[in-house]
């Protein structure tokens, strides 16, 4: 479970695990000294009932956080084998809830290559044009001008365009590093 990262296949499935068993041990835990210190003082007006409060806020934050990511899925285990096959060489990201003041925008996976990044999402409330222009100017913000970002919820659409973007990769044969920086700052913008 703690071996994969943000950005990885199964991130999301991951962390509604743990901020579940997170959200119920703590709240088990409230309720275990509640009960204790009415138990040994006789009122619920004791040290324990103060330490229970206190840990409801910890215990409230991983209850909002699943209750914030329970509904959306990552991408499916077969489409993941079949974007790493097709498109093996540019940086991707899978499993994103994008998070603008407004709006949480999950998208399935990003793919970055050269000036150009495109992602996949399953979601029909997601305004694609609206995600886009948010991922552009959050990109604009860090330094990379000039980019072109494009939401797809086409998936056939979306592979074409991923393996174009393989080929191009293929052929510029160059390092990664400023493609996995901008993941970097897409992967900040996420849950």
């Amino acid at each position: 479970m703690a071996g994969i990262q943000k950005g990885q296949s199964g991130y999301l499935r991951i962390r509604k695990i743990k901020y579940l068993i997170g959200a119920v041990v703590e709240f088990g835990i409230v309720i275990v000294l509640l009960i204790l210190g009415y138990r040994q003082t006789g009122t619920r007006l004791n040290p324990y009932t103060l330490i229970a409060v206190i840990g409801c806020l910890p215990a409230s934050k991983m209850l909002v956080e699943y209750i914030t990511m329970a509904p959306h899925k990552g991408i499916s285990p077969e489409k993941h084998k079949e974007l790493e096959k097709k498109a093996p060489l540019p940086p991707k990201a899978y499993d994103l809830l994008i998070t603008s003041r407004e709006k949480v925008m999950p998208v399935d996976v990003v793919i970055i290559c050269g000036h150009s990044v495109c992602g996949y999402t399953r979601e029909e409330r997601v305004d694609e044009a609206e995600c886009a222009g948010y991922l552009k100017e959050m990109l604009a913000k860090n330094g990379y001008d000039k980019m072109t970002v494009k939401i797809f919820r086409d998936y056939r659409v979306f592979l074409s365009r991923a393996e174009g973007m393989n080929n191009i990769a293929a052929v510029e044969n160059k390092e990664r590093k400023t493609e996995e920086n901008m993941k970097k700052v897409i992967l900040t913008l996420s849950m």
